[in-house]
């Protein structure tokens, strides 16, 4: 299977008129879990004939890309991370209905579609929350924190590590959450707060959890599923669900509009969204909340019940114009001039 997109299959495609189908090829921009992008590229090989060149990026990086490619797109399917983006670049037109079936689906994964006409589909959920590890703060003797104010407070100084919104779906989400949370103001006040405790602005939404799991940070925010997969592996990491409340994530896929393969990514899309494939995830130890009824879930797999869930507000803080107001906004009050 191929991992990164081949040189050759690049000047094969740029010659091809847009529109025109290569049965056999399909690139996928995939913002999940690496593991789970392995083995999602090689089930659908190995059940389609279709060769998978797939890469893993963020979902800021993705959509910059996307964005740079309109025309002329590289990527054919843009699937998983967080659902903000691919509300995006559907309201840009960068993406296209795939048509899939979505009965079977939950809720939140519908209400995605809809949102999108259709443009990008829910895949899988997860709530935003607070890691620590366990010995790390004994040893300092730092009570552990249980809501997104103590993470403001000077016990913390140095031991807190996030992503940084601009390049991450996960961070843009905490940023989200906290505005509406607390108000705007407020929130940023907050999180310039929260900025004096902060050892590292990382670029992967995924990469605070692992630090805080190998004792190279305190604290860390970001998705509760992830956090799971450290603890099951048998780190000292605990879970918190912030007290003030907390918002989610409705990760999505989206056909990139313009693409050369598209009975290819269709057929992806409608692979991703089976019950089959989905409930395989905690093979590769993901354990986010898959959007098909029918998925199995691992019982360590976070509850979206048991959380204190705020009513996210998906179409307004997945509007562009929102994203770069507030992405402005914490360059300039939060963003550190080192980054």
């Amino acid at each position: 299977m191929k991992m990164s997109i081949a040189r050759g299959v690049m000047v094969l495609l740029a010659g091809l008129p847009a529109g025109q189908a290569l049965s056999d090829e399909l690139s996928v921009v995939c913002s999940n879990d690496e593991r789970w992008c392995h083995l999602m590229a090689s089930e659908f090989e190995a059940e389609t004939g279709i060769d998978v060149a797939m890469v893993r990026k963020s979902t800021g990086e993705t959509l910059a890309q996307v964005r740079a490619e309109a025309g002329n797109p590289k990527i054919d399917v843009w699937w998983g991370g967080t659902g903000d983006p691919h509300l995006i670049a559907a309201s840009e037109g960068l993406s296209q209905p795939s048509e899939a079936d979505t009965s079977e689906l939950l809720g939140w994964a519908v209400n995605m579609a809809d949102i999108s006409e259709g443009r990008a589909i829910g895949v899988h959920a997860g709530a935003l929350g607070i890691s620590f590890n366990f010995d790390l703060l004994k040893e300092k003797g730092i009570e552990p924190p249980s809501c997104w104010r103590d993470l403001a407070d000077s016990r913390f100084l140095g031991e807190i590590q996030v992503a940084n919104p601009n390049s991450s779906g996960t961070a843009y989400t905490q940023l989200a959450t906290l505005v509406q949370v607390f108000g705007e103001d407020e929130a940023f006040e907050l999180l310039k707060q929260i900025g004096k405790n902060v050892n590292s602005y990382t670029k992967s939404g995924s990469a605070p959890n692992k630090a805080a799991a190998r004792g190279e940070t305190g604290v860390a925010v970001g998705f509760m599923h992830d956090m799971v997969t450290q603890k099951k592996a048998g780190f000292p990491l605990e879970i918190v669900s912030p007290c003030e409340g907390t918002g989610y994530e409705v990760g999505a896929v989206s056909i990139i509009t313009g693409t050369r393969n598209l009975d290819a990514a269709k057929k992806w899309v409608e692979f991703v969204l089976r019950a089959d494939a989905q409930s395989r995830a905690p093979e590769v130890e993901v354990y986010n909340v898959p959007s098909n009824k029918g998925a199995t879930l691992d019982p360590q797999t976070p509850s979206l019940g048991s959380v204190k869930l705020i009513d996210y507000d998906f179409a307004t803080y997945g509007a562009v114009d929102t994203r770069k107001r507030l992405l402005s906004r914490w360059d300039a009050e939060v963003k550190p001039s080192s980054n």
